[in-house]
């Protein structure tokens, strides 16, 4: 045989290998998709199991049931939901069972909770350390001028009752961590994430993949959000589109880049939608694509998305994140972002290189020569600013610094100024951390006088002006 014709030879065989491997491939695919069949079953067998259970005890008012289970009451409070052939008796009988976490009681955490509560979901757990701000009510519809100052745990949960009384509300009034996720999230069927973090995202993501929970994920920023459901029925989990977490300076939040009231408005309610699917065994969740919302242009996308990673650290085939692990995870330092909802306060400078709102007031009384460079967004600027202070923004000083040593010959030229002084130059921004950016580049052009007011213009408010608008 020639040596084309053993090359055939060879051709050919290794075909009918890959071939052979093909079948065992397609037999094992089909092996493990009758097992997963086998266990959808069992789960809808087992719901319908408490739904009977249900069904057979006594309701509320001491009434007993119907056949389909459910009291007067409920037929008329529920009769919406019953009306509708997918959803009906069985879908709120599924609801009524079910439970739902839902972390944060923010913009997105308060039309989730809303419409949770309205629609009978069985016992609703709410979790959020923070309290209420007049600035949250723009948004967070669930709260009321009435309970500003107070927690907000206690005052979504006041709403959620005066809703529905016959839902169960748990009040989680603590901060989300790794030493209690496991053992809050262990207790509910279906989780919200209404955080706006990565460092949260991240440990509820992970603490979801641990417990076998599905997590019904929304952002919303600016005028843009997004929505999926994670770690369901086979699906991705968080880590598995994002395995690296984003820059830090990628990382904004409502207080610094702002939102507009009604997009977490949107993707709330659109979470509410999602975790009553899961919850009630009704209709497609959203698992393995995402929802993306363009409020300012009217335009909602449904994105595929990439499937389960089996090199994913948490929900892969050799996970680093376990019940065991998981509670020494440091997702501070991995995302290199706090947990705290807090403002970000840098400290970059030298104290000499910094002063005290206080002490620029005492100076500016006492008529010093001086120039105030407000380094905030143009549009920041527009909302409130100190008397003869320029706006020029941090991103454009550094092409501007001839303004700068403009405004410094003017204010040196004054007849008020002593002979032989300069100007001062003080650098100043809403909370003190751009103006220490604009101070550090300043020092390196030469103008090594410049200064920082620490804390910006919220210190002023806090320390000099109390009737000073913040924002």
């Amino acid at each position: 045989m020639d040596s084309n014709g053993a090359e055939a030879t060879r051709i050919r065989e290794e075909i009918e290998s890959l071939k052979a491997n093909k079948r065992n491939i397609e037999q094992q695919i089909s092996a493990l998709e009758a097992q997963l069949n086998q266990l959808e079953v069992k789960q809808v067998e087992e719901r319908e199991v408490n739904c009977n259970a249900l069904c057979t005890s006594p309701l509320s008012n001491g009434e007993l049931g119907n056949s389909n289970g459910l009291s007067p009451d409920m037929i008329y409070r529920y009769s919406r939901h019953l009306l509708l052939p997918s959803f009906g008796v069985q879908g709120q009988a599924n609801l009524l069972k079910s439970s739902v976490l839902v972390i944060g009681a923010g913009g997105l955490g308060s039309p989730a909770l809303l419409y949770l509560a309205a629609c009978g979901v069985g016992r609703i757990g709410i979790v959020d350390h923070d309290v209420v701000e007049l600035n949250n009510l723009q948004r967070q519809i669930i709260h009321t001028e009435a309970y500003i100052g107070k927690s907000k745990v206690e005052s979504a949960a006041a709403t959620c009752r005066s809703i529905n009384s016959s839902t169960q509300i748990v009040e989680h009034k603590e901060a989300f961590r790794t030493s209690n996720a496991l053992e809050i999230v262990s207790k509910y069927d279906v989780v919200v994430d209404a955080t706006d973090n990565a460092p949260s995202r991240y440990m509820i993501n992970d603490c979801c993949v641990v417990l076998g929970k599905p997590l019904i994920s929304g952002a919303a920023l600016g005028l843009e959000g997004q929505l999926t459901v994670y770690n369901y029925n086979g699906g991705p989990c968080y880590r598995c589109l994002f395995p690296t977490p984003p820059p830090t300076n990628a990382c904004q939040r409502c207080a610094d880049s702002g939102v507009l009231g009604v997009v977490p408005g949107v993707i709330g309610c659109l979470q509410a939608l999602e975790a009553i699917k899961v919850a009630s065994l009704v209709g497609e969740p959203l698992s393995g694509r995402m929802l993306l919302l363009d409020a300012l242009s009217g335009r909602i996308r449904i994105v595929k998305i990439r499937g389960r990673s089996l090199q994913c650290e948490a929900c892969g085939e050799h996970p680093v994140l376990t019940r065991q692990t998981f509670p020494d995870f440091d997702y501070e330092k991995f995302t290199q972002t706090p947990l705290s909802t807090g403002p970000l306060k840098l400290n970059l400078l030298s104290q000499d290189a910094r002063i005290s709102s206080k002490e620029y007031n005492e100076r500016v009384t006492k008529g010093e020569a001086h120039v105030l460079v407000d380094v905030r967004p143009a549009h920041h600027y527009k909302i409130v600013s100190l008397p003869n202070s320029i706006n020029i923004p941090l991103s454009t000083l550094e092409g501007r610094l001839s303004e700068i040593s403009a405004a410094l010959e003017k204010e040196a030229d004054k007849e008020t100024l002593d002979s032989g002084s300069g100007a001062s130059l003080y650098m100043i921004c809403r909370r003190g951390n751009d103006s220490q950016r604009a101070v550090q580049l300043l020092h390196k052009a030469g103008f090594t006088s410049a200064k920082d007011i620490i804390g910006g213009l919220e210190s002023w408010a806090h320390n000099v002006d109390p009737k000073f608008p913040t924002y």
